[in-house]
């Protein structure tokens, strides 16, 4: 049976018989979580074997775990973990220091996901943050050069695939000029493509061998009306060609209001055939999902080859000394 193009989500911390009856018979490729479906280490560990279990295989399964207000585990159990712009401040005083926190940082939060049986991280942010922008990036960025961005998100990268973690480029192709949240609605990013190329689409070029990236829900005027999500232009000839990337690409959450209308089925289809390799729904409710269902495909050709390859990339943790990591990671951060 083929796996179905898509990443959903699940309605709380424990698979219900219905979920798990869904699963079996649609067969996505993968899972992600939320805070909802987080108690403990414990119950999360369980969950993850069951979701496994329901589609018979080792599928990935994701999360947002960035660090600052992006963070799914969190304490008592989970250790909190800075925000973007903490690290560049790191860098500022001293960019091999900054590599090195962010690269230890992002190895404990792999580390921290493996053990509770998570495998993909919605990690790290390429966008560059544009002054009257939507607080939406902000402190999420790794600072407000290109240049910064670009050494610190090899440096995380690193960190998420040494600890057998698959990382997720995001939001390609930049969602730092946006003015409005694509959360809430559609953002508009009227800025001169030349110009974008010097600018927003450098860290996602520089970054272009990452094993997947996941899109902005934003109109870029000079391509496209439709969002780049849903438009086959953007994705061919910016993502695809301008910047260079070929992994996997997934779009951002179909539930967002960025995307005009309720029909989830239109949805799936139009991201799919714009050129998305996976489309992702978050919302976890079932009836959400079987819309999404009615309008997803077997993942097969190039996107089920760029499937494999990212998934390749969840299998295998280094060793690692956490104790003598931690102890470094904080002292790099607490020297600032």
């Amino acid at each position: 049976m083929s796996q179905a193009a898509v990443i959903l989500g699940l309605s709380g911390p424990k698979l219900m018989p219905q979920e798990r009856a869904f699963f079996r018979d649609l067969n996505p490729w993968a899972f992600i979580l939320f805070a909802r479906n987080v108690e403990s280490p414990e119950q999360l560990k369980r969950l993850n074997t069951e979701l496994r279990e329901s589609v018979g295989r080792d599928a990935l399964i994701f999360v947002d775990q960035e660090g600052g207000r992006v963070q799914r585990l969190r304490a008592p159990h989970w250790r909190p973990y800075p925000t973007g712009a903490a690290y560049a401040a790191v860098h500022d005083a001293n960019p091999v220091k900054g590599r090195r926190a962010i690269h230890l940082g992002h190895r404990l939060i792999a580390d921290d996901l493996r053990a509770v049986g998570i495998t993909a991280d919605c990690a790290p942010v390429l966008d560059l943050p544009q002054e009257g922008a939507d607080p939406i990036i902000s402190d999420r960025a790794f600072g407000t050069s290109v240049e910064q961005i670009i050494d610190l998100a090899h440096a995380a990268m690193s960190g998420l695939m040494l600890g057998g973690v698959a990382p997720v480029v995001k939001h390609i192709p930049g969602h730092g000029r946006a003015t409005v949240d694509s959360h809430k609605a559609l953002p508009q990013i009227d800025t001169a493509l030349d110009e974008m190329e010097l600018t927003d689409f450098l860290p996602f070029r520089n970054l272009s061998d990452a094993p997947m990236a996941m899109t902005a829900h934003a109109v870029l005027g000079e391509v496209d009306a439709e969002p780049v999500t849903l438009s086959r232009k953007a994705i061919i000839e910016i993502i695809r060609a301008r910047i260079g990337f070929d992994g996997l690409l997934m779009s951002d959450d179909l539930d967002m209001k960025a995307l005009a209308g309720n029909d989830l089925a239109a949805k799936t289809e139009a991201a799919l055939d714009a050129g998305c390799d996976i489309a992702l729904q978050c919302s976890g409710k079932m009836a959400d999902m079987v819309r999404v269902a009615a309008g997803a495909r077997g993942l097969e050709g190039r996107a089920l080859e760029r499937a494999r390859i990212a998934e390749f990339c969840g299998v295998h943790a280094s060793e690692f000394n956490r104790q003598a990591a931690e102890a470094e990671f904080d002292a790099l951060m607490d020297a600032v």
